[in-house]
């Protein structure tokens, strides 16, 4: 929940994601939700627990199952006014609310069901506040999740593809969760740094929507990082701008499981962070718009935004990350997130032609009725993306801001 007073402010810029109390003690501006109490018990007995407020960890006493029904209709319904009463307090508390972080997974019941959920409440409580979600997507499971159309702007994850960078790039064998966030900690600070950090150019929460988003609906995006190497491999030569910027671009760097050559690009975000210079990406962007692989739809021909923060990235103590020079994280709207829609629009056509579990959803106070509702909307979005793909230069490109 970013506060936008203190932007750049120096010293104070960590004032944009914590509190500070009467007795000097410095709160994160954020809340914990889930329906059942063992993820946010290991929050309240962890190594951090002296860090949030008791108060802004909330567990309810049942989970939701798996079952959207349970987290949007009924177990969710009896927590959401709780949750929204915290986020106003923190709210409140803000000189200069600019928006909301969310945090979910949809392949459950309380990521998606309550998650949706709060994005609909938060959407009529701060309607113009901008609303950056990063959704986590199972992939190699069955989603029979709905996309909910709140979030401003929404940065798709899949587990498999973050698996496959960890095994590919940092050699785990067998990654754990911790291994994943760690990875994805590193997209998420990149995003923010401009929050917390001043820079040669910065670029704030509204921006990425101004930038990012053409059309209120073609607001998924892609995520990328580079350099991810194994902190047991010292490089003693670090990689250039030039060799990181193209890294990121690479189909093997996306952290949602969908090729980037199968689609063209709308716009695309580039957050440096550490030894960088503007004139070393003028370079590495020239570069980048001359490679056949990489297409830009005809109307938004010089799509970049570009952010430098010269704090260098930092590492988790003990995690799998090598600390490095520079890094950068790349947000792009791409025609190909289509893909991900595809793929979870065909798991559901197979078992919802057999009607698996819908009894348990309807149950829950669901009805039949909504399921073929989103599965309508979801196969829009998919044409949403391809036609946008195929509009010729009759489209408007938004605000550039710092472009390339």
């Amino acid at each position: 929940m970013p506060s936008d007073t203190t932007v750049g402010g120096g010293d104070d810029a960590f004032n944009t994601f914590f509190s500070e109390t009467g007795s000097g003690k410095h709160v994160p501006r954020a809340v914990f939700v889930d329906l059942e109490a063992t993820v946010i018990d290991e929050v309240r007995t962890g190594t951090y627990r002296q860090l949030f407020h008791p108060e802004q960890l909330i567990s309810g006493k049942e989970d939701a199952a798996n079952n959207f029904a349970r987290g949007h209709y009924t177990i969710g319904k009896e927590i959401v006014d709780l949750c929204l009463d915290r986020i106003r307090k923190l709210a409140d508390n803000c000189t200069g609310l600019q928006g909301f972080l969310v945090f979910n997974a949809v392949g459950g019941g309380t990521g998606s069901g309550l998650g949706s959920l709060l994005l609909e409440r938060l959407s009529v409580d701060y309607g113009k506040k901008s609303k950056l979600g990063f959704t986590m997507y199972p992939s190699p499971q069955v989603s029979t999740s709905v996309v909910e159309p709140y979030n401003n702007v929404a940065v798709l994850l899949d587990n498999e593809a973050i698996y496959d960078i960890c095994r590919r790039s940092l050699e785990i064998e067998r990654p754990t969760y911790t291994n994943l966030n760690r990875l994805v900690s590193q997209v998420i600070s990149s995003l923010t740094a401009s929050l917390r950090f001043d820079g040669d150019l910065n670029v704030d929460v509204t921006e990425f929507q101004t930038n990012l988003v053409p059309y209120p609906r073609i607001h998924f995006m892609l995520s990328s990082y580079a350099p991810v190497i194994s902190a047991e491999k010292t490089y003693h030569e670090q990689l250039s701008v030039a060799e990181i910027t193209s890294s990121a671009f690479e189909p093997s760097s996306m952290m949602a499981k969908c090729d980037p050559r199968h689609g063209e690009y709308m716009a695309c975000c580039l957050m440096y962070r550490g030894d960088v210079v503007p004139k070393d990406v003028n370079a590495a962007v020239a570069t980048i718009k001359t490679k056949r692989t990489i297409q830009f739809v005809d109307w938004c021909p010089t799509g970049f935004k570009c952010g430098i923060i010269h704090q260098a990235p930092t590492v988790a103590t003990g995690g799998d990350l090598a600390k490095v020079q520079r890094a950068v994280c790349m947000i792009s709207n791409s025609t190909s997130v289509a893909e991900v829609f595809s793929r979870i629009n065909h798991k559901f056509d197979l078992m919802y032609a057999k009607r698996a579990f819908v009894h348990w959803y309807v149950g829950e106070g669901m009805e039949e009725g909504e399921f073929s509702e989103a599965r309508e909307d979801l196969a829009a979005l998919e044409k949403d993306h391809e036609e946008v793909g195929a509009e010729s230069g009759e489209g408007e490109d938004g605000d550039e801001g710092d472009e390339y």
